[in-house]
């Protein structure tokens, strides 16, 4: 099987789903914007040729020059994980006629409008929420949604231009930011936590699935500096408090007709045990998320996706041994890093939890944390009960710190 994959090397994850592809039998030819010898090695080896592109946003040069290729090499899927170009894989699918998600199945997993819309259509308890593409479209359905609220892109990912409004006067403070996003969806701000329900779905059912919890909420790790953000995968995923985000999941899923592929959404344990949705991506989870999933049970869910894209099936047995967690750690100060401290002590006690460590070394320059939700680095651990392992993280997160001058 001949697979184009869009992005084979960027995000930093993707060149493991391009090695998963190899990995399991397929011919892999990527597909991007810079030249083949520029992909990170692991990318750069799992593909057999490399088609460049001028820019991947030339959604019609991309056409035609896939179509061009076509001519000389048989494609049989085109995969693409990264959210920004998952419309123009399927306008390539639909042109060349070969399996996955058509340009009116992504879209709902782009637009959030017409997800919650057929969410609704459901009876899947969304936020209440309304599209604007003009500052007086956005007052009326702030109106009618209510304060507190979200304003975000439809079309977003992540918590880019993301923002909580708690009155009219918050609302046009907000506005101007907002000026270079075309549309915008206006949502009820859900007290809860922060939660997610990922997959790996392999013909319409759903072979692997994880929870996780985020620390603090992601609104409050955008906001504040000095947090030390937490993702925690969750290892009793069949436990009671948490059934209904596991069935409003499965329910999604079905809803939007999702086949084969990765999920990543995202959803609100309200106070009293409500789920109540907030997203979801036809794509896996960000920051290094699927190297949590992985420590958690010891599977290999990059291998495991692309087993379901190539064969339809997933082989990899499932044993939930562990919690695991990442810490995000930022430097306090400006400039280079200049030092690290508590980080001896802490392995000295804790090594044995410790599955990757990546910090910025000495002299390497701080990283904007605004604009990367990896900040400065990242410390994974496990364990296989949760409170010992929000513990030890909870050492981590106060003891370790990086400093920058």
């Amino acid at each position: 099987m001949n697979v184009l994959m869009i992005s084979p090397g960027y995000p930093a994850e993707m060149q493991y789903f391009t090695r998963g592809l190899s990995e399991v039998g397929a011919t892999v030819i990527g597909l991007g914007d810079q030249p083949g010898s520029g992909l990170p090695r692991v990318a750069r080896t799992s593909v057999s040729q490399h088609l460049q592109v001028r820019s991947l946003a030339d959604e019609a040069g991309v056409m035609r020059q896939v179509a061009a290729f076509a001519t000389r090499t048989r494609i049989d899927r085109v995969e693409c994980l990264w959210e920004p170009y998952m419309i123009l894989a399927a306008r390539l699918r639909e042109m060349l006629g070969v399996p996955g998600p058509t340009v009116e199945q992504t879209l709902p997993f782009r637009d959030k409008e017409i997800m919650k819309d057929m969410l609704d259509a459901a009876g899947i308890r969304t936020p209440r929420h309304g599209r604007a593409s003009s500052v007086g479209e956005c007052r009326e359905v702030a109106e009618r949604v209510g304060f507190p609220l979200i304003v975000k892109p439809v079309a977003g990912a992540g918590s880019a231009d993301t923002y909580r409004v708690d009155s009219a006067r918050d609302l046009e403070r907000v506005l101007p930011a907002l000026r270079h996003v075309p549309q915008i969806t206006v949502e009820e701000f859900i007290e809860g936590e922060d939660m997610t329900f990922d997959t790996v779905t392999v013909g319409g059912v759903v072979a692997h699935y994880n929870i996780c919890r985020y620390w603090p909420r992601a609104l409050e790790s955008k906001t504040h500096e000095w947090l030390s953000p937490i993702t925690y995968a969750l290892r009793d995923v069949e436990a009671e408090h948490l059934a209904p985000g596991r069935e409003m999941g499965f329910a999604v899923l079905d809803a939007l007709g999702f086949e084969t592929g990765y999920t990543h959404m995202e959803w609100y344990r309200t106070a009293d045990g409500e789920a109540v949705f907030g997203e979801i991506g036809a794509r896996p989870p960000g920051v290094r998320t699927v190297d949590l999933i992985n420590f958690a049970s010891d599977v290999d869910t990059y291998r495991g996706w692309a087993e379901g894209v190539v064969h339809a099936k997933w082989s990899q047995p499932v044993e939930r041994k562990y919690n695991a967690c990442w810490i995000v750690k930022r430097a306090r100060g400006q400039g280079r890093i200049e030092r690290i401290e508590g980080l001896g002590p802490l392995l000295q006690e804790y090594g044995d939890r410790v599955c990757s460590l990546d910090l910025l070394p000495i002299g390497a320059p701080r990283r904007n944390w605004k604009a990367t939700l990896v900040s400065d680095g990242m410390i994974f651990l496990r364990h296989p009960d949760l409170d010992t392992l929000e513990a030890i993280a909870a050492e981590f997160s106060s003891r370790l710190q990086l400093y920058a001058a």
